[in-house]
């Protein structure tokens, strides 16, 4: 049976104004103020984390909308503090809205006595109080199984489809879908599928750790406009090396689509100085002021799709609804026409 009582969202540090975007397509749904719940999240001195809720909670559902993006450990410590805040003021449910799931690249034991630390963060965060985990592109689906709660991993795809289809219109004959490895061929064949494109693959070897040495195209992206698909964008060597190689296989434009722009280290000046006419992101992860001023990298919000699955789960109506592109249209109308 529904919830009578509106759903309560609260933030902590880690992306404030994703935050309130979700808040602000929400009271744009419900016809009602939907704010952010009044509370402070803030340091001692000495580091730690402290967390003080001015609203009444009792009985509520709440949503914390807290990404556990750099600083990874101070963000992720927000959320379970958070989380053990409204426990124990008697909340009647807690859903983490996690837009990017920090630690998701350490799913498994690449090699002896070394941890599996999804998995013990996903431990921390059930233990805190959480009872059910909202997230976009998780980098390895296993990492739903991580949890023993429910977990609603929402996609990029769709949103990246209406994109490419507004931003391309006349030219769709021309695009072609390019996975930057053999891992993530199945999420740009989505996208592929979802506009009609041909996919290509860059087949990539690594001399060690953290370099690679050689690159192969597989397909031919002569005269076509290149887009590369992945989950997540961190120092950028690897993507602006893919770029260069399809450039040099005849490609006529290279653009990429990445979920999650980690963007550490020098990436910025990488993108900026690569032969990519654009980098688009989502913004799951709230840009610096390097990232935000960089003429070749755009974000495209993520508000919408996340104020409808909060919304959808606080009705109990179906969340899967938000993965087909034909179904997010109505939601992000104003932004793609």
């Amino acid at each position: 049976m529904p919830n009578l009582l509106e759903p309560k969202l609260i933030s902590g540090n880690a992306n404030r104004p994703l935050a309130e975007a979700v808040a602000r397509r929400m009271s744009m749904h419900r016809g009602v103020d939907v704010g952010l719940c009044d509370a402070r999240v803030e340091r001692f001195n000495d580091g730690e984390i402290f967390v003080e809720v001015f609203e009444n909670v009792r009985g509520e559902d709440m949503f914390i909308i807290q990404p556990t993006s750099n600083p990874a450990n101070d963000n992720l410590m927000e959320l379970l503090i958070i989380a053990d805040a409204l426990r124990r003021s008697s909340a009647a449910r807690i859903t983490a809205v996690i837009p990017y799931f920090g630690y998701a690249r350490q799913d498994r034991r690449s090699k002896a006595r070394t941890p599996i630390t999804a998995k013990l963060v996903s431990n921390m965060i059930v233990e805190a109080g959480v009872e059910r985990i909202l997230t976009l592109d998780l980098h390895a689906t296993q990492i739903q199984g991580f949890f023993d709660i429910p977990v609603d991993n929402l996609y990029a795809s769709p949103v990246f489809a209406l994109d490419v289809m507004h931003n391309f219109k006349g030219k769709m004959d021309e695009v072609m879908v390019v996975s930057p490895d053999v891992g993530g061929v199945a999420r740009a064949r989505d996208l592929a599928q979802r506009i009609g494109a041909p996919l290509s693959i860059v087949d990539k070897r690594r001399g060690k750790p953290g370099e690679v040495a050689e690159m192969t195209v597989i397909g031919d992206v002569k005269d076509r406009t290149c887009l590369i698909v992945d989950d997540i964008v961190d120092t950028a060597g690897t993507l602006c090396k893919a770029a260069e190689v399809l450039m040099e296989n005849g490609a006529k434009e290279v653009h990429s689509y990445i979920t999650h722009g980690v963007l550490s280290g020098p990436a910025v000046d990488r993108i900026s100085k690569s032969v990519m006419k654009n980098l688009v992101i989502t913004d799951t992860i709230q840009p610096t002021a390097a990232v935000a001023a960089c003429k070749n990298i755009r974000s495209v919000s993520t508000a919408p799709i996340f104020a409808q699955a909060i919304l959808n789960t606080w009705n109990g109506t179906s969340v899967s609804s938000l993965f087909n592109h034909k179904t997010l249209k109505p939601i992000y109308e104003g932004t793609y026409r």
